[in-house]
């Protein structure tokens, strides 16, 4: 194969739409190299390769906080988990991590288990649908209401302002109203506290390790409503596609129901709803097959890549839900920035998945797989729509 060596060599457009081609080049030709990956990711080192990126996850010289590289210390943060390091991440990760609990995932089980049943429902006097917008999605939404405490009357609207600010919808009106909505959610936590996530951090004591500024709440306030609802709608559809393209293992599923988590955990490694993750940055020169890249310099790395390198994963592209699990993926990141959410994630999608196909032993793509367009996004990565005939 070819060298690639820049920019020139990193066709946006194509790594959204063909990205397990795209990045499968990267890693073979390229393994680290700058590029410009468009106004969601901007100019960085594209870093493709399960060692490097898996060392990266964990580099004390790599940090996600701006503010913490001197070169690039503009004096603002994106004050959410995603974009902190140690200590004020830990601080915030402490409190969230209390309502990850096992027991809290389970409390939500009922929930998600009775919406699914209804959304069943109602798809099943169709014999098409969308299952995205018919399925995957409300299930999420449902959930991130729920954390978040959005009142019953408010959760019409919400997906709206949800997409709006994880920039699905592109209207600067309905964004505005989505953040001043968030701004007003957080202050009702303040002075109303529920039972709920962002409650719980609205009111955390200083015995905690410190009270959340009001940015820090809205910064993860949002950060809750992009990265625990998008991930998940892409995860119950990568796996439901996954699947339907393999037909003996999905009746192999069907069939012992007990092989659905394994085969979620094949599908965040096989296709990974995360494509490339958000920024880090380097504080020192870091040295990653064979390339080093500067200090200040921002570092995009590949989830998805990284899930289908053939030095970590025999035959990688081969779709296995009998994969042996002890060469992890990465599909909910490693180190201190690990999903918290990961186990609800994985509670939703068996509870989507595993009902959807016992209800419709019949289910199938209504279009080619050729024909499905993916989200036009190198973070995330899954389809825009996903038709099914349901008999």
């Amino acid at each position: 194969m070819t060298a690639l060596s820049n920019e020139t060599d990193f066709p946006v457009d194509r790594a959204v739409q063909d990205a397990q081609r795209v990045m499968a080049q990267r890693r073979a030709g390229c393994p680290v190299g700058h590029v410009h990956a468009g106004a969601s990711h901007g100019e960085g080192w594209l870093v493709t390769r399960y060692d490097d990126v898996m060392s990266l996850m964990t580099d004390p010289r790599v940090k996600r906080d701006r503010r913490n590289v001197p070169e690039q210390d503009t004096g603002e943060g994106h004050e959410s988990l995603l974009y902190l390091d140690p200590p004020d991440h830990t601080r915030i990760r402490r409190l969230v991590n209390k309502t990850f609990t096992p027991r809290a995932v389970e409390h939500l089980r009922p929930k998600i288990e009775q919406l699914a049943d209804e959304l069943l429902d109602r798809m099943a006097e169709q014999g098409e649908v969308d299952l995205i917008s018919a399925y995957a999605l409300p299930i999420p939404m449902l959930v991130i209401c729920e954390l978040l405490g959005v009142p019953e009357d408010d959760r019409a609207d919400f997906t709206a302002w949800s997409e709006a600010i994880n920039g699905t919808q592109d209207d600067p009106a309905v964004k505005r109203e989505a953040y001043a909505y968030l701004e007003k959610l957080v202050a009702d936590k303040r002075t109303r506290p529920g039972d709920d996530l962002l409650s719980a951090l609205a009111v955390a004591a200083s015995e905690e390790g410190g009270a959340l500024s009001e940015t820090e709440l809205l910064h993860n306030a949002e950060l809750l409503l992009v990265a625990g609802h998008d991930t998940t709608v892409f995860l119950i559809a990568n796996t439901v596609l996954a699947l339907l393209g393999a037909p003996e293992q999905l009746a192999e599923v069907r069939a012992e129901p007990g092989l659905l988590p394994a085969a979620i955990e094949e599908v965040l490694r096989y296709d990974s709803p995360v494509n490339i993750s958000s920024q880090r940055w380097t504080t020192e020169p870091v040295t990653l097959s064979g390339v080093t890249v500067p200090v200040g310099q921002p570092l995009l790395v590949s989830v998805m890549s990284a899930n289908r390198d053939p030095a970590r994963f025999d035959d990688p592209d081969r779709f296995d839900t009998h994969r042996d699990q002890s060469a992890r993926h990465l599909g909910f990141g490693h180190g201190i920035h690990y999903c918290p959410g990961a186990p609800l994630a994985r509670m939703e999608t068996h509870t989507a998945v595993g009902k959807l196909i016992e209800r419709f032993p019949d289910l199938r793509l209504a279009v080619s797989p050729d024909a499905l367009t993916m989200r036009d996004s190198l973070l995330m990565h899954g389809p825009t729509t996903l038709p099914v005939r349901l008999s």
